[in-house]
């Protein structure tokens, strides 16, 4: 029988909701009135690290919550399971998966419906992510996203709507497993990527969504020496403003990494275009290409990267490819 810590958060899948709809944590996780419906399938062990709606999760809460899951690689557990809000389950579960080895099975789940509506899905989602967490393939493929009866690579998934069950999704790739009737499928694997065992993490780290007509103010607000760097997700493969480029410059001399991502949902970004303000051009002032990550996730990678205390190359290399 295997043991599986699950290890709660808070988030929808922790709330209830109120005569008027409106859902809210409560002082118990409603949650804990089902973990016997388990304990002929496996051993479950489980822990409230902290009862936070996703919105109040920062890195320091991402780093406490490594902490306890590089604990359990020496207790005998054999996998875990996070429940966690879906606003920002993508950032803990991609900072999870960059700084945590590959010893254990490490599933993150939710909930779009609190556990008192009608169709609640929390429930489930939590005993999908138990089984994936038990299935002995499961340990090899990072961490994971279990939603929907679904498994997603915590590098790709994105949450895709505000309030649908279906919300979670791979851009291009699609997921790499399914929770049958019978059992855990899993269709493919992914490249593993380096690990960061970092011990703290680094503040102003920003993330800036490009857009028509977009002045250098903001850039040039947050050039400044506390901060450690900066993403921004330029415009279709990878251009940005002409009048930007002066305090993209003013960043790059000051040392401040900048990371390069479209805000397109779908590719990646690359040095295609050869104008003013294009991709070639940016590429060549020294601002770093991230392939396949969204802006939010090559935020975590860039904060890790910079937590880890890397070199100007060392921190390029890592950042420029979501393989690496």
């Amino acid at each position: 029988m295997k043991k599986i810590l699950v290890l709660h958060t808070g988030g929808t899948i922790a709330m209830s909701a109120d005569e008027s709809g409106n859902m809210a944590p409560g002082a118990q996780n409603p949650l804990d009135n089902y973990v016997n419906r388990f304990s002929d399938e496996v051993e479950l062990q489980t822990e409230d690290v902290f009862n936070l709606p996703s919105p109040h999760i920062t890195p320091a809460r991402m780093l406490e919550l490594k902490q306890r899951i590089a604990k359990a690689a020496s207790e005998g557990i054999d996998g875990v399971v996070v429940t966690h809000g879906t606003d920002t389950l993508e950032e803990t579960a991609y900072f999870l998966d960059l700084t945590l080895p590959n010893e254990l099975a490490i599933v993150v789940t939710g909930a779009m419906r609190s556990a008192n509506e009608i169709g609640s899905d929390g429930l489930h989602n939590l005993e999908t992510a138990i089984q994936t967490a038990s299935a002995p393939d499961a340990a090899d493929k990072g961490v994971l996203v279990v939603m929907n009866d679904e498994i997603h690579s915590a590098r790709y998934v994105t949450k895709t709507h505000t309030t649908n069950v279906a919300t979670f999704r791979t851009p291009t790739f699609g997921p790499i497993g399914l929770v049958a009737k019978h059992g855990v499928v899993f269709f493919e694997s992914l490249l593993r990527s380096t690990v960061c065992p970092i011990q703290t993490v680094a503040d102003n780290v920003f993330l800036i969504k490009a857009y028509a007509g977009m002045g250098p103010e903001l850039l040039e607000a947050i050039a400044q020496p506390t901060t450690n760097g900066v993403v921004i997700e330029a415009l279709g493969a990878g251009n940005m403003p002409p009048v930007t480029l002066p305090a993209i410059q003013k960043l790059l001399d000051m040392n401040i990494p900048v990371v390069l991502v479209s805000r397109c949902f779908n590719g990646i970004a690359q040095d295609v275009y050869d104008y003013e303000g294009g991709g070639v051009q940016l590429k060549q002032m020294g601002v770093i290409f991230c392939q396949g990550l969204n802006g939010q996730k090559a935020r975590i990678k860039l904060l890790v990267g910079v937590s880890a205390g890397m070199s100007a190359g060392e921190l390029a290399r890592f950042v420029a490819t979501a393989n690496s």
